[in-house]
């Protein structure tokens, strides 16, 4: 009896360890994105945009958010399965979500910045696509992220195009 509550307890102590590393894993690629704004405000302030762009101020809250839900769905799906293809395209986003803030800010580079976001766009949906099958939470926490990117390159495109 004792020895299956010890197991317990690790097993339980390795869930959080792990949640802490999907939650790590999630701050690096906010922490490469934020690199990639360090100074950009006056420009990005400076740039033609959309009556319908947000506020910036709005970016940071909404993006925390969304990381949070990002790292949750990741150690969801892996509770569930372990790693595999699934984890792999979360990977995969996640990647592709830290390089698209360094080419639109830091480069200036709208047009590239778009096609990447492109990218990032059907990398969700290949994971959302993914984690279907797996977790229904997962799933949901998911959606809000690619509704926003989805935004975000609608976004994207615009500042191209009015800037180009």
């Amino acid at each position: 009896m004792e020895m299956s509550r010890s197991a317990g307890r690790t097993h339980g102590a390795r869930q959080w360890w792990a949640l802490l590393g999907f939650g790590a894993a999630v701050f690096v690629a906010a922490a490469v994105g934020g690199l990639g704004v360090r100074g950009t405000t006056a420009e990005y302030a400076s740039l033609e945009q959309p009556s319908w762009a947000p506020p910036s101020w709005l970016f940071g809250p909404v993006w925390t958010v969304l990381y949070a839900m990002i790292a949750v769905a990741g150690w969801l799906v892996w509770r569930r399965i372990g790693f595999g293809p699934a984890l792999w395209a979360w990977i995969a986003q996640l990647v592709l979500n830290a390089v698209w803030t360094p080419l639109f800010f830091g480069a200036g580079r709208y047009g590239l910045a778009f096609a990447e976001i492109l990218l990032m766009w059907v990398a969700i949906g290949v994971t959302v696509a993914l984690f279907r099958r797996l977790s229904r939470p997962a799933t949901l926490l998911m959606l809000p992220y690619w509704a926003w990117v989805t935004f975000a390159a609608a976004l994207n495109f615009t500042i191209w195009r009015l800037n180009s």
